[in-house]
């Protein structure tokens, strides 16, 4: 078959509502290119495909009314990689702890905590450590999108929630309610409507109601702005700040570890204020592409730091 006649039955595949015969026409091309010697463009089709069949497959295990609402992701960081203070690992680092030995906890009538909010400023790690513990106690990570849910299903918030209550019974897991100040305003703003108030009272039941084994992770910007309820339904609340100067170098370090002996880290912290740890690593990201794309561009400090300075006037202004 022409490379032509490829295209044409792909499109009347697609356009036919064909999606098992668009496949097999797409494996067919990838196979056809392999034989031509075209082995990075057959390679990319296939991976095209399976990458589509494992992402429909995990569409599967929500039901109907929740896709959408919930990703799966597939954690890979480790604690060893967290950057961050040594209380705030070690508070991590008992979550899984007291997970593991949840058994014997058990066996004195005690629980492992299993519900948590994580509080701080954009970018200092509270989704990364979702993903740490998912990852170190080998479990999913399903992140329910909250602003999704208020702003789509507004009127059928609650109802929403209680599904998703339902499958954190049903499925173990660490769900991460992603923008939790989306329902978990204070109740007594005046700006409060009177769907949002109904809808963080159902959040309070269920939680409190709450006794699977799966972990709940819930993340704010400001926990100023929640309501005073929702911390005595948290078994443990984790404050995140901007990195100190130790973590700052470890930071720089880390991402920039290939060029560590053309750069004088000590000499770049006084100069990085303001940055959250994403920030910095952005910055040292922007820094590398610089090096890479202009060969006659070398990576010193001063290309670290007007890289800095982008990101600050980017989000600082």
């Amino acid at each position: 078959m022409a490379k032509a006649d490829y295209i044409i039955s792909l499109i009347k595949s697609h356009y036919n509502n064909e999606p098992e015969r668009f496949t097999t026409i797409a494996l067919q091309i990838a196979a056809h290119e392999a034989k031509l010697g075209h082995t990075l463009v057959a390679n990319e089709i296939k991976s095209i495909i399976d990458k589509a069949k494992d992402n429909k497959q995990r569409s599967k295990t929500f039901p109907i009314d929740l896709q959408g609402l919930i990703q799966e992701n597939i954690p890979s960081v480790k604690l060893s990689d967290m950057i961050a203070p040594i209380d705030i690992k070690g508070r991590v680092n008992r979550i899984i702890s007291e997970f593991v030995q949840r058994d014997k906890l058990r066996k004195h009538d005690l629980e492992n905590r299993r519900k948590i909010l994580l509080s701080g400023h954009p970018g200092t790690g509270k989704t990364m450590t979702a993903s740490i513990i998912a990852n170190e106690l080998n479990l999913p990570l399903y992140t329910i999108l909250m602003d999704k849910m208020v702003t789509k299903f507004m009127g059928e918030t609650s109802a929403k929630l209680r599904q998703v209550f339902d499958l954190i019974e049903q499925k173990q897991g660490v769900y991460l309610f992603d923008e939790f100040d989306a329902i978990g305003g204070e109740r007594s703003r005046d700006n409060d409507v009177g769907e949002m108030r109904r809808v963080l009272n159902s959040f309070l039941q269920f939680i409190e109601r709450d006794t699977s084994d799966s972990l709940i992770i819930a993340i704010t910007n400001n926990k100023e702005l929640l309501d005073q309820a929702l911390f005595r339904r948290f078994d443990d609340v984790i404050l995140y700040n901007l990195p100190n100067l130790e973590e700052k170098e470890a930071l720089l370090r880390n991402r920039l570890s290939q060029f560590s002996r053309k750069i004088k880290f000590k000499d770049l912290l006084p100069e990085i204020n303001g940055l959250s740890h994403a920030e910095i690593t952005l910055a040292c990201v922007d820094a590398i592409k610089e090096t890479i794309l202009n060969e006659k561009q070398l990576m010193n400090n001063e290309l670290i730091l007007k890289a800095v300075r982008d990101r600050n006037a980017a989000y600082h202004k």
